[in-house]
């Protein structure tokens, strides 16, 4: 077994248990053991005692499948608890039991009513038929032989999923699932004696179940043949299902070097940011900015023994697909025909540099990645894994020269061969799909009859109940809960200056800092003081000011704000220099909702810099507020990115539930409402006409908004950083604030709630209403109804314990809905800055018989007929820490957490603490009287509010069990939720075509916690 550790200061332990697993073909048995492993083990061979376990152990438990390998994950809060669940976990790990009635439950079977379930197959369910999916299968056909275990889907196909057996995937276990390609990534702070005093352990207690540690094994991927080199490019048309034909995507790989090469990936990765990394870069700005071909060009690597370079040109127009993939490889071709701009690059390098730094401190993931990637295909003797510990291949890239630079991005990029899919939209095709899997069930149900599908019940009920086989609690109760003391919790000093010193400042060393750098500039500042090598600077703006109709100029307005031209000493500084200078001075910067610092109704800019540049971060945002122009060119780009992201947001049925919620419980004067994609879908095309026709009625609408945002009274800023090393901390906002009238009283931070419709305050008049969709093949489910409105209020505590044993991992909707295969997943959610509680479904292939055994499970506590288990209880209290462990796992984090909590939530500094102390008071009763008064109306007809968005196929059967169960149900298109703000449409707009109207899919939304933000 190979152990690597990441000492990491802070509350978490997190671990990742790695396996490289490499198969040759579509059948899923990869993906069929992520799932099967937490069905028990050969000493404990109980569905949910893992997870049981980890939740009382302040853990949590997950897992992922990628095409070369398979990680079980372990997150825990403190150390002890991650040593108690260790152990066991790893023997899940190596020893599942993988029984027939796992698999049958887990992977897929037919139920009683003749449809295709099972926890993996909905899972799969969901993506199989995206565009994006399509085209990267595809992409890998070209790029890899039969024999290479690249080609291979590791999810599993649906048409192999429903054959595949659990003696196949038992084999597929037995051999990977072998210490010796076993790999433990642990970062945090971790015991190390204890931990290999665990291991030696655990090896000891399996070595007569496993094959003997020297008998012979193959490295996956390394001792494999390797794909040999393209020999030309190929570029082909591969068809997605759509109703709306207007745009496509392109997926474009290349082979690229070796990944152990730190070098040469360092070269890759500064050389695409070069291409790819902003407006300036290449790419995106002659493709996108300029020539409007598409609304972005992404790209990302797959690291592997010949890495895989992806270009994935989005939003763009389907019959300008093919000129578009030509038009990019013309570009590159004269890029490299020529003197590369080494002033930039050499930018672009030393920003790649510091944002590697920054990765390091704030991403929990950054060195697991990288570990795991040298398990899967570094050298054996340590040397690569050692590389990680070191970024001296920048150094070496400094001295390339130009000639050098040239002939890699010719090598690799421009002159490589290269494999190009034109994913093209396809209406037939979703009608297609819609039909042969009509034709499918309903030749299957005609095969079986009554009787057969009766006999599928049955054996579905009999499988759960050998699933379900309870857990003695003599079991469970062998390990206690670990203590907290092992639990080192992030710990940050606030101090205030400005209008914020009327929230209360402490004696503190950071305070006396902060008083002394200018104690009169009135502006309303927080300090979280961490000890981090970066500055962290948000500014945050309300929009209680901002006048309705200008709402939906938001979205344009957060893209065009680092996008623009400036005024600098009286000179117009073009928007490619502005941008240039902003990556010389940060290592991040964007502006978009405020969701993230906990104002999902407010606007934010946010900077990442180092200290050396905190006044310099701050002089940026006054620049960009005051001193830019809204320059015509750059709006209708603008608008041009946004109108082509549309088609692509409408294919995701999950986003476009919360879109539709949004559009139903909000008012106008929501700035996410007005940030929709059903209200961008109609308001930007008008938008865009406008321009064209008359530039200073938009430009002046514009100017407008940004009059009513950037405002002394409107600001809220936060600093986290470590205080003492930033030059004048204080008084480098004065030159924001400049010519501000400060006299006015700070405006107050307007939450959600009070931007409700009469709907999103009265929830069950509107009832539900189901939206058909041809791009997806599942169904999501999301019923609202009120909920409490503020975080101290009473119920609060009983409310949160209820909701984290609902929860729970193998807790009871987990066993209910997922662990039935009704769904891939099902949870509540409160919301207090709403005042809503929501119950929702994800991925089922029925969305209402989900939604049904939600109910049941609820109702069957409330009625006693299922016991409350101590063992659970003491769980929920578990996760709850962990939850708020979680809250601050980052420096920036915890401070930013401390800020929302005093600043946006008005709540006392020991409000955690206070909290905990809370919820360890909750009993049965309290919890029965939650379900009962707050979440059993999510299930009933004149409570909730539902949404379903659905399959074509699917619509029928939803629709008749919620008019059953006695719901106001209605269907509706996407289109029929459009909202324009007032913009009036001129006399040539096209109106909804026919399928448009029909209940197929015609527009779409996002999650309605914010637009999308706009960054470098």
């Amino acid at each position: 077994m190979h152990v690597v550790v990441a000492d990491r200061k802070g509350p978490k332990v997190n671990g990742y248990f790695t396996l490289a697993t490499e198969i040759f073909d579509d059948s899923g048995s990869p993906h069929t053991l992520e799932h099967l492993v937490f069905m028990g083990s050969k000493s404990y061979r109980y569905k949910g005692l893992l997870d049981k376990l980890a939740t009382r152990a302040y853990s949590n438990t997950n897992a992922w499948t990628a095409t070369d390998h398979t990680a079980y994950t372990l997150d825990t809060a403190g150390w002890e608890g991650f040593a108690q669940i260790l152990p066991v976990y790893l023997e899940h790990v190596i020893l599942p039991t993988i029984t027939d009635e796992g698999c049958y439950t887990e992977v897929h079977h037919v139920d009683g009513e003749g449809n295709d379930a099972g926890v993996v197959y909905s899972e799969m369910q969901g993506v199989q038929n995206t565009g994006m999916e399509i085209m990267d299968i595809r992409a890998r056909r070209l790029l890899y032989p039969e024999n290479v275990g690249f080609r291979y889907e590791t999810g599993g196909l649906m048409e192999q999923l429903r054959v595949l057996t659990a003696d196949r995937i038992r084999a597929f276990h037995k051999e990977m699932y072998q210490p010796k390609n076993l790999c433990l990534v642990l970062v945090g702070e971790v015991d190390q004696e204890n931990l290999f005093q665990i291991l030696d352990d655990f090896e000891d207690s399996i070595i007569n179940d496993i094959p003997k540690p020297e008998a012979p094994f193959r490295r996956p991927w390394i001792e494999s043949p390797q794909p040999p080199p393209l020999k030309k490019s190929i570029v082909e048309t591969v068809y997605f299902p759509e109703e709306d034909e207007e745009s496509g995507d392109i997926l474009i790989g290349l082979f690229g070097p070796d990944c152990n090469d730190s070098l040469q990936n360092g070269a890759l990765n500064v050389l695409l940011t070069y291409l790819c990394g902003s407006s300036v870069s290449v790419l995106e700005n002659i493709m996108v900015e300029k020539e409007e071909l598409a609304s972005s060009i992404g790209y990302y690597t797959d690291p592997r023994p010949n890495t895989i370079i992806w270009f994935s040109p989005s939003g763009v127009d389907t019959d300008r697909l093919a000129h578009v993939e030509k038009r990019l490889f013309e570009i590159l071709k004269e890029v490299a025909s020529k003197p590369l701009d080494m002033s930039y690059l050499m930018d672009c390098l030393r920003r790649e540099r510091r944002q590697l730094k920054f990765q390091a401190e704030s991403s929990g993931s950054f060195y697991a990645t990288d570990i795991i990637n040298d398990f899967l295909f570094g050298k054996r003797d340590g040397s690569t894994l050692r590389d990680i510990g070191t970024i001296g291949e920048f150094d070496v890239l400094e001295t390339w020269t130009e000639p050098e630079w040239r002939a890699f991005l010719k090598k690799w990029i421009s002159d490589a061969p290269h494999v190009s899919l034109l994913g093209s939209p396809s209406k037939e095709m979703a009608k297609t799909i819609k039909t042969k899997e009509e034709e499918r069930i309903a030749a299957r149900k005609e095969e079986l009859g009554e009787e057969g599908l009766k006999n599928l019940a049955e054996k579905l009920k009999a499988a759960i109940a050998k699933n379900d086989v309870e857990i003695p609690a003599e079991m469970l109760q062998k390990w206690p809960v670990p203590g907290v003391e092992s639990i080192h919790f992030i710990e940050t000093t606030t101090a205030r200056s400005g209008i914020a010193r009327k929230l209360g400042t402490s004696s503190n060393r950071i305070q006396n800092v902060i008083d002394e750098s200018n104690p009169k500039l009135p502006l309303f500042v927080q300090f979280e003081q961490v000890e981090s090598n970066f500055v962290h600077v948000s500014l945050l703006m309300g929009t209680s000011e901002v006048a309705v109709e200008h709402r939906p100029l938001l979205s344009l307005f957060f893209d065009n704000f680092f996008n623009t031209p400036i005024m600098r000493d009286g000179e117009r500084l073009e928007f490619e220099q502005v941008v240039i200078e902003l990556e010389k001075d940060t290592i991040g910067y964007s502006m978009g909702g405020g969701s993230r610092i906990g104002d999902a109704e407010g606007v934010a800019i946010q900077f990442q810099v180092e200290p050396d540049k905190y006044a310099a971060a701050i002089e940026w945002i006054r620049t960009m507020m005051f001193d830019s122009i809204f320059d015509e060119t750059r709006l209708k780009a603008g608008i041009t990115k946004i109108l082509a992201d549309i088609p692509d947001s409408k294919r995701n049925g999950n986003n476009m539930m919360y879109a539709v919620e949004s559009m139903i419980h909000l008012e106008n004067e929501s700035s996410i409402k007005a940030r929709g994609t059903l209200v961008k879908a109609v308001y930007m095309k008008r938008l865009k006409k406008l321009l064209a026709k008359d530039p200073s009625t938009v430009i002046g609408w514009l100017e407008a908004l940004r009059k009513s945002l950037f405002t002394f009274s409107n600001m809220r800023a936060l600093v986290i950083a470590n205080v003492e090393t930033l030059p004048d901390p204080v008084h480098a906002w004065k030159p924001l604030i400049e010519g501000m009238d400060t006299t006015r009283p700070l405006l107050p931070i307007i939450m959600q709630e009070a931007r409700l419709s009469a709907d999103g305050k009265n929830p069950g008049t509107y009832g539900a209403v189901v939206v058909p969709m041809g791009t997806i093949d599942s169904s999501f489910l999301l019923s609202s109804i009120r909920g409490p409105t503020s975080y101290t209020d009473p119920i609060l505590p009983s409310l949160i314990v209820t909701l984290s044993y609902l929860e729970a991992v193998e807790g009871p909707l987990w066993t209910a809905i997922r662990g039935t295969g009704l769904a891939y997943g099902a949870s509540f959610k409160r919301d207090p800055d709403a005042g809503f509680i929501q119950f929702s479904i994800y991925r089922s292939p029925d969305a209402y018989r989900a939604f049904a055994a939600g109910k049941k499970i609820v109702e069957s506590y409330i009625d006693g007929i299922t016991k409350f288990e101590a063992h659970a209880l003491e769980g929920a209290i578990s996760a709850i820490v962990v939850a708020f462990a979680d809250e601050q796992s980052t420096m920036a984090a915890a401070g930013q957490m401390n800020f929302i909590n005093s600043v946006i939530r008005n709540l006392q500094p020991d409000y955690p603490s206070e909290m905990l102390k809370l919820v360890r008071e909750v009993g049965v009763e309290d919890i029965k009287k939650v379900m009962k008064d707050l979440l059993l109306p999510a299930f009933l007809p004149g409570k909730a509010n539902i949404i379903v968005t659905c399959a074509p196929i699917m619509e029928e059967g939803i629709v008749k069990g919620f008019t059953e169960s006695g719901f106001k149900t209605r269907v509706q298109t996407l289109s029929s939720f459009h909202e324009d703000y007032g913009l009036a449409a001129d006399e040539d707009e096209d109106t909804p075509s026919t399928n448009e109207q029909d209940g197929s899919d015609d527009e779409s939304g996002e999650e309605s916690d914010e637009d999308e933000e706009i960054q470098d």
